[in-house]
């Protein structure tokens, strides 16, 4: 499959979803209500951004995204 160019915002989003998601994950966290309430809010933003009515194949573009963020970041972080 072609790399895909996704939105700035989009990619930015599933970003903070994913340090969200790993800060929520990790033990002993603090403010998980505050953080589970900012997961469901990224995660409306990600299911509903525009993005997605123009996808070819919007199932495997939100797995390509997610699969992008976290290898990117796993990039940034080492």
């Amino acid at each position: 499959m072609d790399a895909i160019d996704f939105p700035d915002d989009l990619v930015q989003t599933q970003a903070a979803w994913n340090a969200t998601y790993d800060a929520l994950a990790a033990p002993r966290t603090r403010d998980t209500t505050a953080l589970r309430h900012r997961l469901l809010r990224l995660s409306v933003r990600l299911w509903w951004h525009p993005y997605w009515k123009t996808a070819p194949s919007e199932p495997a573009a939100r797995t390509e995204l997610r699969q992008m963020v976290r290898a990117h970041g796993a990039v940034r972080a080492a």
